[in-house]
């Protein structure tokens, strides 16, 4: 038996039975073998993620070291003018580590559980005790506003009723007797009692749910996964790239030798570098970036907070979005709706805003003339639970000037007896409670109050009573007072969030499967869920009946809609069952019990009254609580993906056709036409400053998964176009004698620049308004480059004599005519491939967007 094992085994010897524990707690020696056995209420704070860990994870990646050592090589030969490539990757190491930092700082918020020393009793006393001190079979002392520290068992009830919605979602209180389990971070909200800690520190339910919680995970965005799998290629490829590229510098040199004794490899580096560096895209990652900061600086104007930048474009690709019902779908708590008489005859009902209207004001009530005085009373009693409290300000309002008579007795409730009662002089006692305590088992009323009951209503019985039946000592007993008579239903109902049904009814015309999971009653469920407008004809689901996991788990969330009773863990399973399946799932909740659920979606989304710990884990916060947000979210994540899309074409358009004329250059031994800083400006002009405007435009199109292959399918022939005719001009200027490299340069800079600008009309027809202005503008760009006398002296360049300038036009010219049919065939391919993505794009086109 190892050390820990045989401790723990002589700690559960020397523990006492627990009749001893609830009178005299563990000694100080029992206390210490605990605390030396490391049975400790302690808690883990850390992350999955360090900060150093995130540093490197930015900073030491391939593409950094590779430009790190371009912009290093620059440096060192002086020539500082040509460093503007290395802004991009540095503006995008700064954004990644600001964005995952700011997401661990959120990680590190979570707790579930207050920090606030208890009372706990040791050798026969009550002392306060720090939370991290209490140890395994401690015995803590609980009364009405304590939070449970520690996963527990009952050893004395006095009507201990616990709020166990934090973890469960089930809102209402549940009674708790000797025996029973009490969970970590659930609340006492009446009556006292002692428990023995069972489950401490990491063991404890409320630690395995914030561990789990805790765990970094980064957003499944396909933009992003399409581009890493870009680098991953480009990254395998550098290695025998570079040595190709820089061999055929060297030789365009001289050779090594002559190069290295001459000095001529500095120019060669420098080429070298310009030729490397134009391979990587870091602009792309870099333009998605910006479109995903500007959507998020744009979203939080509308009362939406993004935690995580990529969640837009999420929310474009969601199918199935998966609600909770309380504080999601509905506001939370319940609303007083009427009050009837046992017939049904209805007496008062709520009108608007907690405006309560007597109906029915000559009926006859028989003995019970102070019925609305009473209800006032048990709406304003400061120990009433959530349901009573509902009748607070409708009642206070109908019996205004009336004020309330004082209490003789009073019969607190509990969950134990499931009613509560008060005795007035005036009119007797009164007995507000649940229909299966105080009505007859199949009497009539019964009956109907399981009617109102099945349509989604919260319903509760008025008694009256003489008075409230007393024991030998005078003292109020715990038990249904003689001659009780039910008079009343009191009603109440779940108020569905107004903006609800439109929201849901917009998800479903967009063909989103919806679906609630509630840990309430599946039959309150489905009356929220009909009220907001969900086809509840299949009934809801009674998840307490299935498996916590597995395929029956799975199938059940495949083809239904509504589930009641849903536990945290099968909320998290059913999800990461749905994302199994193939589905794309969005996941809403503001409670505890949603936080694995939500942890476990493509995307979280919080509701912004929601627990800290749930707002930590999500992606997507909606400050307001408006459901109404959502349909925003969804058309800026469709804005970017689209956008993106376009401007992809392009990036990997320049990416490819940078390897290919390295290669070929490399290849024939040609010197580079291009220095760093020309490169960079024609980087400007065909990708960097038109996909900087592009991403912004807006675009309705719906989402189309695939973009990377379809963006491959047009920028490889593309690249290799605009590679042949750059080849043909520099063939053309290595050919002729008299030609220097400056013209070379210069010429190899306007066919390059043509060729790109017309690339950009491919991804922005129909050609008007800020469009045409876009393609106009970088024409206008390359005509001030070849004129402004500072710009010629910065880019080093000569205009090429007037024969090198006709064939250098003509080819560029013949390179726009091939991109055309490029296009041409790329869009025939589409039709026959990708029909949806034509369609779409037409629809857009026919909105003038």
């Amino acid at each position: 038996m190892s050390g820990a094992a045989s401790t723990r085994h002589r700690v559960a010897v020397s523990t006492q039975p627990d009749s001893v524990l609830a009178s005299q707690g563990l000694s100080e020696q029992e206390v210490a073998e605990r605390q030396q056995a490391g049975f400790v209420n302690t808690q883990n704070t850390a992350t999955s993620r360090t900060t150093a860990a995130i540093v490197r994870s930015h900073l030491f990646t391939m593409f950094n070291l590779v430009l790190g050592l371009c912009g290093l090589a620059v440096i060192m030969l002086g020539s500082w003018l040509d460093t503007l490539f290395l802004l991009a990757a540095i503006a995008n190491v700064v954004i990644g580590f600001t964005q995952e930092f700011s997401a661990k700082r959120q990680l590190d918020k979570i707790a579930l559980l207050r920090r606030d020393p208890v009372s706990a009793l040791r050798d026969g006393k009550l002392v306060r005790v720090p939370l991290d001190e209490l140890v395994l079979d401690d015995v803590v002392l609980l009364k009405r506003g304590d939070q449970v520290p520690a996963d527990a068992v009952v050893l004395t009830s006095d009507g201990l009723d616990v709020d166990e919605s934090l973890l469960t979602g089930e809102n209402d209180p549940v009674g708790k007797k000797p025996g029973d389990q009490v969970l970590s971070a659930s609340s006492v909200i009446g009556g006292s009692g002692r428990v023995r800690l069972s489950a401490v520190g990491a063991k404890s339910r409320a630690a395995k749910i914030t561990a789990e919680a805790r765990q970094f995970t980064t957003i499944h965005s396909e933009l992003r996964a399409g581009m890493e799998r870009v680098v991953t290629w480009i990254t395998w490829a550098l290695v025998p790239i570079i040595a190709v590229v820089l061999n055929g510098q060297m030789q365009a040199a001289g050779g090594w030798q002559v190069a290295l004794e001459t000095g001529s490899w500095r120019d060669a580096l420098i080429t070298s570098v310009s030729s490397v560096a134009s391979m990587i895209p870091q602009g792309l990652a870099l333009m998605t970036t910006i479109s995903f900061a500007v959507a998020s600086v744009k979203l939080a104007k509308s009362e939406v907070l993004i935690q995580e930048q990529p969640a837009v474009e999420v929310l474009a690709r969601v199918d199935t979005v998966c609600f909770d019902k309380t504080g999601t779908l509905t506001e939370g708590g319940v609303r007083f709706e009427s009050a009837r008489l046992l017939d049904g005859t209805v007496l008062a009902r709520a009108e608007g805003q907690q405006e309560v209207r007597r109906l029915a004001q000559g009926h006859d009530v028989g003995k019970s003339p102070g019925w609305q005085g009473a209800l006032a009373w048990f709406g304003a009693d400061d120990n009433a639970n959530p349901t009573a409290a509902a009748l607070k300000e409708p009642f206070a309002q109908l019996t205004k000037g009336q004020g309330l008579e004082e209490a003789q007795a009073l019969l607190p409730f509990s969950s134990a007896l499931r009613f509560s009662g008060v005795e007035f002089a005036s009119s007797g006692a009164w007995i507000l409670g649940a229909p299966e305590v105080l009505l007859s088992p199949g009497s009539a009323p019964a009956l109907r109050a399981g009617e109102l009951a099945a349509s989604g209503l919260r319903v509760m019985v008025l008694g009256h009573a003489p008075a409230l039946t007393r024991d030998s000592s005078g003292r109020v007993a715990q038990q249904v007072p003689q001659g009780l008579d039910p008079q009343f239903f009191v009603i109440f109902r779940e108020q569905v969030r107004s903006e609800a049904p439109a929201t849901l009814a917009y998800f479903r015309e967009q063909g989103i499967d919806l679906k609630v999971f509630s840990g309430d009653n599946p039959r309150t469920v489905a009356a929220a869920a009909q009220a907001a407008g969900m086809d509840t004809s299949a009934g809801a689901v009674d998840a307490s009946t299935l498996p916590e996991q597995g395929p029956e788990l799975v199938e059940a969330a495949l083809t239904h809609s509504v589930f009641g009773r849903v536990s945290p863990e099968q909320k998290k399973n059913m999800v990461l069952g749905l994302r199994q399946a193939g589905r794309v799932v969005a996941m809403t909740g503001d409670g505890i019990n949603d936080a694995l659920a939500l942890k476990h979606a493509d995307l979280g989304i919080a509701m912004g009254n929601a627990a800290p710990a749930t707002k930590a884990v999500s992606r997507l916060v909606l400050l307001d609580g408006r459901f109404d947000r959502l349909p925003s979210v969804l058309a800026e994540g469709r804005k970017i993906i689209a956008n993106i899309e376009r401007v992809t074409n392009l990036f990997l358009t320049k990416t490819a056709f940078a390897i290919f004329l390295g290669l070929t250059l490399g290849i024939l031994c040609w010197q580079f036409p291009f220095l760093p800083r020309q490169y960079s400006t024609a980087d400007l002009l065909i990708v960097g400053g038109p996909a900087f405007f592009l991403t912004m435009l807006p675009n309705k199109r719906r989402y189309v998964s695939g973009f990377l292959s379809r963006a491959l399918h047009y920028a490889i022939p593309s690249a290799l176009v605009i590679t042949a005719v750059l080849v043909l001009v520099i063939g053309y200027g290595h050919s002729h004698a008299g030609i220097a490299t400056s013209e070379v340069q210069t010429a190899t800079f306007i066919a390059l620049v043509l060729m790109g600008v017309y690339n950009i009309t491919t991804v922005t027809r129909p050609l008007r308004g800020v469009r045409l202005l876009i393609v106009a503008g970088m024409y206008l760009g390359l005509a001030l480059v070849l004129v402004l006398p500072p710009s010629l002296w910065y880019h080093q360049f000569t205009l090429p004599s007037g024969s090198y300038l006709l064939v250098t036009l003509g080819a560029a010219i013949m390179g726009c005519l091939l991109i055309e049919v490029n296009l041409q065939l790329h869009n025939r391919w589409l039709r026959t491939h990708h029909r949806e993505v034509i369609e779409a794009s037409q629809a857009i086109s026919k909105e003038g967007s």
